[in-house]
Parts: structure tokens; C-alpha cells; sequence
């Protein structure tokens, strides 16, 4: 149960409130208007485990830093995720409280806000592996994905199968993450040799890089869902996506190891 269900539910047996008045109130914190425009979901996190984040790509500068504003009044936080320079420089100049932290997260193009204080700790490892240099930034929206849901990270990147002697070293540092997201482009090989050597649940993460037939994440993709080796794969560029299914699964295995 949320604090904010939970404290609604304490007023109306005082008396504080009424039935009806508890009903509106319940409503509000499922989902809160801004304008007409959107409809955003603060509790996500609590009812699902995966916060909802705010997608910049497509809305307006304007329009997005007076979403930001409303979430942020909801929850204390919020990921905006393929920011632009136009809608940094909005959420820059939008007026959050005092004391809210603003982070950008330049490689990721993701910004993160959070109010004094705040802090998410699911006590959850995740690892994040690229293929190459190119496929960096995909990786890292998964990154500051798990990072957001409260989980710790390890990063290694340009380990990709043309140079495969660069991995070992790597999994050897990952070796007590609770779960991993290899990102590759190009042909995608390297989530299923990951899945092939690792005791860890592998995310394939498909990037669209690369050129010619097959270009645009597509053999990418394609390999990996053609994989032998046992793993999960999310969409072309699914960075979001990707970062919080292995924060999900690392969160669960970490709330095992507490009980």
C-alpha cells in the first residue's frame, strides 16, 4: 500500500473525510491531468514496480517542462528520457521547488529530477555491456534507468565480438550482478554470447547502429530473437525499457536475499 493510500484511508476513519471526498482523493493519486494534453501516472512504481518516466520525443518544450512540473509535485521525482537541447534548456528554466536536483545526463539524453533528499535504494546490482563505443548512449538510458530505480550499476562498454578477448575481463567484474543488459548493434551477436557464459538473466538490447542490409537495428534485433542462448529482448533502442526489466528482476532478487 503507498503512504498517500495509506493516509487517505487513516482520514476517512477519523472521520476526517468523507466516503465520497476519500473516493476523489484515491482517484487523484491514480492519475493526475495536466491540461488536456496528458494524463501522467505517479503511483506506477508503487503498483508495478516501474516508475513511469516522461518521454521527451514529440512534445514541446513548453509542454514537457509543465508536465515535469506537475509529476514532480506528485512524487518527489521524475526521468525524462531523449531530451533534446530545446527541452533542457525548458526544464533549466522551469520553476521547481527549492531544492530539487536537476541532472542531466548528457550520453543518455535522459534528465533526472528529485527533491532534497529523495533517495530509491532497491539493493539490486545491474550490469550494462555494450558492444561498441556507438552503441553507448542506448546503453546508458538503461543505465540511469536501473540507477532510478534504485539499483546499483556497472558499466562496461566497446566489448563487442570483433575484439571478444575484451569481454572476459569484464563478466569477471559483473560476476555478482543480479541481472544484465548487453546492448549491440550491427548484428547483434554479443547479448547471446553474454547469455552463453553468464549465470546472470541477459537483456538483449538491440541498437540501431550500423549500415547496409540489415542496418537500423533490424539484424540486430532478428539475431538476437534467433538466439539458441537463453535471454529476453526488448525493442530497437529500448533503452528505458531494457534498464527497467533488469532493475525489476535485480529488485525481486535483492528483496529474496533480505528475507
Amino acid at each position: 500500500m503507498t503512504s498517500n493510500l495509506k493516509a487517505i484511508l487513516e482520514r476517512l476513519s477519523r472521520g476526517e473525510i468523507s466516503p465520497e471526498a476519500a473516493a476523489l482523493e484515491v482517484n487523484l493519486h491514480s492519475y493526475r491531468e495536466v491540461g488536456r494534453m496528458a494524463k501522467i501516472d505517479p503511483c506506477r512504481i508503487d503498483r508495478i514496480g516501474v516508475p513511469e518516466a516522461i518521454l521527451a520525443e514529440g512534445k514541446s518544450p513548453q509542454d514537457l517542462a509543465e508536465i515535469a512540473l506537475s509529476f514532480f509535485a506528485a512524487s518527489g521525482a521524475v526521468l525524462i528520457t531523449r531530451v533534446s537541447r530545446d527541452h533542457l534548456q525548458a526544464l533549466r528554466e522551469a520553476p521547481f521547488p527549492d531544492g530539487a536536483r536537476l541532472v542531466w545526463e548528457e550520453r543518455a539524453k535522459a534528465v533526472v529530477v528529485t527533491k532534497e533528499g529523495w533517495k530509491r535504494s532497491s539493493g539490486g546490482k545491474v550490469g550494462i555491456l555494450s558492444a561498441g563505443t556507438a552503441d553507448l548512449p542506448v546503453a546508458e538510458e538503461a543505465r540511469v534507468t536501473a540507477e532510478f530505480m534504485g539499483c546499483e550499476t556497472i558499466s562496461e562498454y566497446d566489448v563487442g565480438v570483433a575484439g571478444i578477448h575484451r569481454l572476459f575481463p569484464s563478466l569477471e567484474r559483473m560476476a555478482n550482478v543480479d541481472a544484465l543488459v548487453v546492448a549491440a548493434g550491427r548484428e547483434g551477436t554479443l547479448p547471446a554470447v553474454v547469455a552463453g557464459l553468464a549465470e546472470a538473466p541477459v537483456v538483449g538490447l538491440p541498437v540501431s547502429t550500423g549500415y547496409g542490409a540489415g542496418g537500423g537495428g533490424e539484424a540486430a534485433l532478428l539475431s538476437m530473437l534467433q538466439s539458441c542462448s537463453v535471454m529476453v529482448v526488448v525493442n530497437i533502442d529500448a533503452g528505458f525499457v531494457a534498464g527497467a526489466f533488469a532493475a525489476k528482476i535485480a529488485s525481486r532478487a535483492a528483496n529474496r536475499r533480505n528475507i
